[in-house]
């Protein structure tokens, strides 16, 4: 656990447009930064940058937040590993305050000494690659006649194991690592008390995580031996678990986020020449089946998934699972196969990025048409078959765990086939049954409840929500003032009674804060909306503790909900040019008439509950008059009285100037 002073002068010390601008191009734009957003392909900037409030805003997405939001955002890191990242980059050393129990520090240590060796690894690899005769003679020419660039060789971070016994083994001894973790991390096999290079003779490829850190290699041999395995991974270690791992996420991240799909193929140097070919948003599951970890790490960053496949992949029949589990997860799955006797390796390497996303758009198949296409081959005439393929697409179907597109690929399917709709979705609900007993552990379900269909609307719920949006814009608008001028002082008047129960006043300065939080209490008024529930109490709070909480600590918040709520609200995309001024064009600001801006909010927000509360009070007298109006008429009569007395409070409200009196 990172103690809070530390996180504090993390916060204090890091600069979010140093921090981003080590991520995207930022341009000068007023006092703020601007650039086209990270997260989102567009043509006119939209992504802001405030040094002033040090937080930061990308109005095409909806994103925001400060300096640790947006590594834990563009990076996909946690709230910690944000803070340690930033730490590191201004040299300011983190001491945990919680005290490791022995176990948690032997694995901790373990992990730290995998990774370390790792590293020292991966430079030895990459140094044999480009220095050593042998390296750059039979490793480097391999990546050169492969067709790769040198700036894609050194990206990617390849290498080259040498072909010698215990080359590597003897450096990293060397060095003083231990023989225990160079057998741990794989790197070195040991047998009759002999330690040997497990990598020998094989270029490199360093497998990443999301954060970059080095978890495990896989070596592909040179040599035309057919005994040989063409490829060695990494073996499974408290570092390296490959069903939890993709190869070449670490790069490709930010680019799926941006287009919001996620290409899938099968090998290392498939990644690699989509890469080369500008088309980034790509990766492997290494020759490895698709795991359900793998799936649920590219649902971090994109529901929808593209699969590329080798237009003679013997495997496709066998892939069928992986794109069942894809659906189970509520992703979109495409299909593309590519010409007979191309990959997406060679593919990428004679075309551009404009050809290849040209082709992979144009031969897109949905998932039911491709397996379609696939069974069909084998189904030939056979009706037999036929039902059996058909049953096995509805199947896939069933692993949807979203109804409408349950109901859409049904329909296609029936029309596909030309066969009644209705025996389709007979054969979904069995075996959805299957799907939701499995979900509940539970052996047998015999009643599904039917898919929830939308209805249309009453007009009473209508203007409820209508209503519900109109209180939560005024609890917006509080909440803005509270974050923006929270802490400023204005003038109200103190009122007391004497001896006489006559009133004194006295004009005293409070701040905004207290007097909104005073005026709030004194009608026991609580916000509707969670989230700004949760700012509003954290201001509370302060202020029971006295302390005035201004927008850093919200928009530095740990909680990152409160933090994007608040940056939510303390961002302006347009602000007023400076330019205004040097022309001597003068404009009335918020802040010029804050007293009043203050009177206003509160009672208007105070106004629209009453309003609310007046309208529910309605619906209830329209309720009881449709159902029975001669023996609802005492209760129907209660309720107009008391409509009319919020509409006294309405009128007091709109008329009132006494916003903060107080009397004791």
């Amino acid at each position: 656990m990172i103690p809070k002073q530390t996180i504090d002068e993390i916060f204090q010390t890091a600069r979010v447009e140093e921090v981003i601008g080590d991520f995207v191009h930022l341009k000068k734009s007023g006092s703020n930064f601007k650039a086209k957003s990270p997260f989102v392909d567009e043509k006119t900037p939209s992504f802001m940058v405030s040094p002033a409030k040090q937080i930061w805003k990308c109005f095409s997405s909806g994103k925001g937040g400060n300096v640790v939001s947006f590594l834990m955002e563009h990076e996909h890191f946690s709230y910690v590993e944000a803070l340690k990242w930033l730490a590191a980059k201004y040299n300011i050393v983190i001491k945990e305050e919680k005290e490791r129990t022995p176990e948690e520090q032997a694995a901790y240590s373990l992990r730290e000494n995998l990774s370390i060796i790792n590293e020292f690894a991966r430079d030895h690899f990459v140094y044999n690659l480009h220095n050593n005769e042998q390296g750059k003679a039979i490793g480097l020419s391999y990546f050169v006649e492969r067709g790769f660039r040198e700036d894609i060789i050194e990206k990617f971070q390849l290498g080259y194991c040498l072909d010698e016994f215990d080359a590597f083994t003897k450096a990293a001894l060397a060095k003083n690592y231990k023989l225990e973790y160079l057998e741990k991390a794989g790197l070195t096999k040991t047998t009759n008390d002999k330690s040997f290079d497990f990598f020998k003779g094989r270029v490199m490829f360093p497998i990443h995580s999301v954060a970059g850190k080095v978890l495990g290699f896989g070596g592909r041999t040179l040599r035309a031996d057919k005994k040989v395995a063409k490829y060695f991974n990494s073996p499974e270690s408290e570092l390296y678990n490959k069903s939890k791992i993709l190869y070449g996420l670490y790069f490709a991240k930010n680019s799926i986020i941006k287009y919001d799909r996620c290409f899938l193929v099968e090998g290392y140097t498939d990644v690699i020449s989509l890469h080369q070919s500008g088309v980034e948003n790509v990766v492997a599951s290494s020759g490895t089946a698709l795991t359900e970890g793998q799936i649920k790490l590219i649902k971090r960053y994109s529901e929808n998934i593209t699969i590329l496949y080798d237009g003679d992949a013997a495997g496709i029949k066998a892939s069928f699972r992986g794109i069942d589990m894809i659906l189970e997860q509520g992703m979109n799955v495409k299909v593309v196969l590519f010409p007979e006797g191309e990959d997406p390796d060679s593919f990428a390497k004679k075309s551009t990025a404009d050809e290849l996303i040209n082709y992979i758009e144009e031969n897109s198949k949905d998932f039911i048409v491709f397996k379609a296409d696939v069974l069909l081959k084998d189904a030939g005439n056979d009706p037999i078959q036929k039902a059996s393929l058909i049953k096995d697409i509805v199947h896939s179907i069933s692993k949807i765990p979203d109804a409408i597109k349950r109901q859409v690929y049904t329909r296609e399917t029936a029309s596909m086939f030309g066969m009644d709709e209705q025996v389709l979705i007979n054969e979904l609900s069995k075996l959805r049954k299957d799907v939701v007993a499995k979900k509940f552990n539970a052996p047998e379900i015999h009643d599904i409840p039917e898919d929830f269909i939308p209805v249309e609307q009453s007009t009473e719920s209508t203007t409820k929500n209508i209503a519900d949006d109109r209180i939560y814009s005024h609890e917006l608008d509080l909440m803005r003032i509270l974050l923006n001028y929270g802490i400023f002082m204005i003038k109200t008047e103190h009122v007391e009674l004497d001896e006489n129960d006559e009133e004194i006043y006295t004009d005293v300065e409070v701040s905004v804060m207290e007097l909104i939080i005073h005026e709030m209490e004194r009608d026991e008024i609580v916000l509707t909306d969670p989230t700004l529930r949760k700012l509003y109490n954290e201001i509370k709070a302060g202020l029971e503790l006295e302390e005035l909480r201004g927008e850093k600590y919200f928009t530095q918040h740990e909680d990152p909900e409160i933090a994007n709520m608040a940056v939510n609200i303390l961002t302006n995309r347009y602000e007023l040019s400076p330019n205004w001024t040097s022309k001597k064009v003068y404009t009335t600001t918020e802040i010029d008439n804050l007293e009043m801006a203050v009177k206003q909010v509160v009672y208007s927000y105070k106004t629209a509950r009453i309003r609310k509360e007046k309208d529910d009070l309605q619906n209830l007298v329209n309720k009881l008059n449709s159902e029975d109006p001669e023996g609802n008429i005492d209760e129907i009569l209660t309720l107009l009285a008391k409509q009319k007395k919020l509409d006294e409070v309405i009128t007091l409200l709109t008329n009132n100037d006494s916003l903060g009196r107080v009397i004791h």
